[in-house]
């Protein structure tokens, strides 16, 4: 685990979270678009929000929350 997920995730602001959020699908899906063509960075900036919201989906942290939402990804 590097050294940014280890620090105090109660402290990020809704928009780090964001950003780490997405930051972390768009590299561990490996593509931009769903079949849809949504964006990736769409989806995220729309679903992420709701994570930081929850104070025990904060804690847990955006690269968590990422993995969570993903295995949802494609279920219809």
């Amino acid at each position: 685990m590097s050294d940014q997920m280890d620090h105090d995730t109660e402290d990020l602001t809704e928009a780090e979270f964001v950003v780490r959020f997405t930051a972390h699908c768009l590299k561990s899906c490996g593509f931009t678009h769903f079949d849809d063509g949504t964006s990736v960075a769409d989806h995220c900036a729309d679903v992420a929000p709701s994570y930081w919201a929850d104070p025990f989906q904060r804690e847990t942290g955006p690269e968590e929350c990422a993995d969570a939402d993903m295995d949802f990804w494609g279920e219809e």
